[in-house]
């Protein structure tokens, strides 16, 4: 129980990501239409495959508040075999995505990261009960790491559309740090949702937070660019996101 609980956070984590020679895209370099995020309130329901089997162990609420300024993202996982939930709270600038804030409170660690000329905060290892001040140095530009995968579905997304995006992550389980998200390719493709055949982008993403063993694939509504599923594939552990509407 213990070891699967470890291993949905670190998905959630990462999920929750061939390079692309162009530039990083960054908040200094930012190609999202900006118009296609408003104000809105999403759930995704959380499956485990094995098989043929599919389980479901979780739902995963996201709300986002978009301001003339800043934009707020809020995240709320309900796992069945955890009684409390997982929140996570990300706010960016609402023209650029630059970071400004990112907690994140679970019941295997406490996380909050402030993002000035220094990134400062701290990091509460619940196990342990180790914790850790942060202050990081960076020297590039970056997005949170915990708001990358709302980036994707705002990009010029086209058939074979790829590109490397700069995140910032901290775990001190695994790469801390300005590392890198890829979009490794884009197709137009149909799925069958809700009964309706739908067209979508399907987006192949991954990143260092994972060091790229985990795949994800995002299927996201052409018209209305919402994530209407996910695949996670982690060293043949699989995973599916539906959107419940």
């Amino acid at each position: 129980m213990k070891n699967t609980l470890y291993f949905l956070l670190f998905i959630f984590g990462a999920s929750v990501q061939v390079f692309s020679q162009e530039t990083l895209l960054s908040p200094s370099n930012n190609t999202a239409n900006k118009k296609l995020i408003n104000s809105e309130t999403s759930e995704l329901s959380w499956f485990m495959l094995q098989d043929t089997l599919k389980m479901k162990i979780g739902s995963i609420q996201t709300q986002i508040q978009k301001e003339k300024e800043n934009m707020y993202i809020i995240t709320t996982v309900n796992m069945k075999q955890s009684p409390t939930k997982w929140i996570d709270s990300t706010i960016v600038e609402s023209e650029t995505f630059k970071p400004i804030y990112h907690s994140s409170y679970n019941q295997q660690r406490d996380m909050v990261l402030n993002f000035g000329e220094k990134i400062t905060g701290y990091y509460l290892d619940k196990q342990t009960n180790t914790k850790t001040q942060i202050s990081e140095k960076t020297d590039k530009p970056f997005f949170d790491s915990n708001f990358y995968p709302q980036l994707i579905r705002l990009l010029p997304l086209k058939n074979g559309y790829s590109n490397t995006i700069s995140i910032f992550d901290y775990n001190p389980n695994s790469k801390i740090g300005v590392i890198t998200a890829t979009i490794k390719n884009t197709e137009e493709t149909s799925i069958n949702f809700n009964g309706k055949k739908t067209q979508v982008w399907k987006v192949e993403t991954t990143d260092d937070i994972s060091n790229n063993t985990a795949i994800m694939v995002n299927f996201i509504d052409k018209s209305t660019r919402k994530i209407l599923k996910q695949e996670i594939d982690f060293g043949g552990r699989k995973m599916l996101m539906e959107l419940v509407e």
